[in-house]
């Protein structure tokens, strides 16, 4: 049977023949959308199985239970920057009020977000407040949970070890510092003086 082309349908074809041209037309559809329906499937079951990898994402100031149990109402400013280090938020408007914010995301596993907000009175700490915050081993645990670490060595030195690893030679003379040459005080131009 021949197909019919648009132009058959524009000279008048035979009824017959112009609805079996649409009953193949239309099987002919169906079967490449239900083809495309079962990649579609097929396909989006292969992506379900493969995750792409997210790396971690740390934000902000980690502050731990040890800081903030170091901060003592009364300290400089300067003392609490010592101590929590160099604050994330400052606010022109709100000079008295330091804010340590931390957030956390990793894949697989709930954000972590903890905020601590410090108030100074003049340039004397006043107050803080905020989140209980984990101590730096809790943190370092949540950190390490379904990961496969190396062992650590142990950073710790018997009196034994430690007379094993002394010099056993005499130890070198010092050198007088009167008989080193002068440091230089003057140095040559970098460029070529221009003519």
């Amino acid at each position: 049977m021949p197909v019919l082309l648009s132009d058959d349908f524009a000279r008048g074809a035979p009824p017959v023949r112009a609805g079996l041209a649409r009953l193949c037309l239309a099987a002919l559809v169906s079967t490449v959308l239900a083809g495309c329906g079962t990649f579609n499937n097929a396909s989006s079951g292969i992506a379900n199985m493969v995750t792409p990898y997210k790396i971690d994402v740390v934000q902000g100031n980690f502050v731990s239970r040890e800081q903030v149990a170091a901060l003592q109402t009364g300290m400089t400013r300067n003392q609490v920057r010592d101590v929590l280090g160099s604050p994330l938020l400052t606010s022109v408007f709100h000079g008295d009020r330091w804010d340590y914010v931390f957030t956390i995301r990793r894949q697989g596993v709930e954000p972590l977000a903890r905020k601590l907000a410090v108030f100074f009175k003049g340039d004397a700490l006043e107050r803080f407040e905020g989140d209980e915050m984990p101590s730096e081993a809790e943190f370092v645990s949540k950190l390490a949970s379904g990961r496969k670490l190396g062992k650590a060595p142990v950073l710790e030195a018997t009196e034994d070890e430690l007379k094993r690893f002394t010099p056993t030679q005499a130890a070198a003379p010092a050198r007088d510092v009167d008989s080193l040459p002068p440091a230089a005080t003057s140095y040559p131009p970098l460029e070529s003086p221009a003519r």
